[in-house]
């Protein structure tokens, strides 16, 4: 029996975002990487970065990418609302298909952190912990958590817009 690729246990996932964003993301067509929206001129209301982050990400050329996590939990999301920047939270859900494009990373801890590593999906097939992230386990186990904190840290950058076909849970309102 063919072995089943790892990757098609995603079924989703998740870019956070304020819900004063959603009328752009809709006006726009999808989502944007930072480089696009800012050769466009395109102000974001309530950005989730500050601009420290965003001038480490311009030197990384991360700002090329739209950045997603793997779950609807995410250290830089609780930062941005800590520090006001972003308020009432959505985690828009992605379609999966999106790590098959050309381009696509995964960064197995926040993108912006020191000396990180980037794979391709093809490395990160073998890097990802799916048990943690899509199975039901001892969530009391102090191993356990570990290993959730660092896979909630994961990224996956897309190198192009992801249009609004792909975005599940985008409200109409």
């Amino acid at each position: 029996m063919p072995e089943i690729d790892p990757l098609r246990r995603i079924p989703f996932l998740y870019h956070f975002t304020d819900r004063r964003n959603l009328p752009l993301i809709r006006d726009m067509g999808g989502l944007f990487p930072l480089a696009e929206l800012e050769e466009a001129h395109v102000e974001i209301p309530a950005p989730g970065s500050d601009e420290g982050s965003r001038l480490v990400d311009r030197r990384r050329n991360l700002h090329r990418y739209v950045h997603l996590c793997f779950k609807n939990n995410h250290p830089m999301e609780y930062v941005a609302r800590q520090d006001g920047r972003i308020g009432d939270t959505i985690f828009l859900q992605v379609h999966a298909s999106v790590i098959h494009w050309d381009g696509v990373l995964f960064c197995p801890a926040m993108a912006n952190t020191n000396n990180i590593t980037f794979h391709t999906m093809d490395e990160a097939r073998g890097m990802i912990d799916y048990k943690v992230l899509y199975t039901r386990t001892n969530w009391s186990d102090p191993q356990v958590q570990q290993r959730l904190q660092a896979a909630e840290k994961y990224e996956i950058l897309v190198p192009r817009a992801i249009p609004l076909e792909l975005i599940r849970n985008l409200p109409n309102g």
